[in-house]
């Protein structure tokens, strides 16, 4: 070796982790982004259960309604937080939905996303099952009950309240996710200028608030695939065909079909009465200094 010359530059160190990314990362994105959507979409539902399995069979001794709702608001921020950089962390159909609409995602995207939520949300809600089997066994005898002082179906899926109409039902669930997605819109809205790691949390909070006023009719579900994957999945478990037959099959398409008109109608009002009029950057935004007030 010439006293000159420098030594041959050393290769990084990889851990394993590292190592392993380089030999399993997944190139196509299509892929990886479904596969991100199913496994986000299963933590949701899997902690978000969880909470409400915590509050059912305590009948609110151990957590109450704000703590459930805590609870999902939680599962939501870190689901979303898990995948947003990889597919937009939408671990709900009437968001894809919103999203196909306005042409930010292509139809094959959209097909499989759908997929992958129900998907996700079936295995989520049965490792809440598997977890809570022993609770859900001693609170309701082993006799698996939709309805009734033992019912435990409540815990996946939701029921309405015994007030609500079919009609009522599906004005409930519309206008409740017209609002999630009047609020997803302004946070993502690349004109508003949210931060992109703040936009999770933002949108965690938009849904609590949700929760908050609009879940005594029916449980605020404002998610097909939350609300579908669980029920198919309580169906196969011991709750019998009664998860859809429940108020003569008034029930169990609201949640399911209502989101995606609500998600088509918040998206177009947001866009009609603020996206399309709102200046392209804060520079152009209009002054409102009162000293400018004429």
């Amino acid at each position: 070796m010439r006293p000159w010359s420098y030594p041959m530059e050393e290769k990084p160190f990889k851990n394993v982790v590292e190592r392993a990314r380089d030999r399993f990362h997944i190139s196509n994105d299509l892929c990886r982004a479904t596969l991100c959507e199913f496994f986000c979409t299963a933590f949701l539902l899997c902690i978000g259960c969880c909470a409400s399995a915590q509050y059912l069979i305590s009948r609110g001794e151990l957590i109450d309604y704000f703590g459930n709702t805590i609870g999902w608001i939680g599962a939501l921020f870190f689901a979303v937080s898990l995948g947003f950089r990889t597919s937009g962390s939408h671990l709900n159909p009437a968001v894809s939905f919103f999203q196909f609409t306005i042409g930010n995602i292509s139809g094959i995207r959209f097909v499989l996303f759908i997929i992958a939520q129900t998907t996700g949300a079936f295995v989520g809600s049965a490792i809440t099952f598997v977890v809570y089997y022993d609770a859900i066994n001693n609170f309701d005898g082993g006799s698996r009950a939709v309805t009734g002082d033992t019912a435990t179906a409540g815990i996946f899926a939701t029921y309405p309240s015994p007030h609500l109409s079919t009609i009522g039902a599906c004005f409930d669930q519309t206008v409740a996710t017209a609002v999630l997605c009047i609020g997803i819109g302004t946070i993502t809205d690349r004109r508003n200028h949210v931060p992109l790691f703040i936009q999770p949390l933002f949108i965690a909070c938009h849904v609590m608030l949700i929760g908050m006023s609009l879940a005594w009719n029916a449980g605020y579900a404002i998610n097909p695939a939350r609300d579908f994957g669980p029920r198919v999945f309580t169906f196969f478990v011991g709750y019998g065909w009664e998860v859809f037959e429940h108020r003569n099959y008034s029930w169990f398409w609201v949640p399911v079909l209502c989101p995606l008109l609500g998600a088509l109608i918040g998206a177009w009002l947001y866009q009609s009465f603020i996206g399309f009029h709102m200046p392209d950057v804060v520079d152009d935004a209009v002054n409102y200094d009162c000293r400018e007030v004429k």
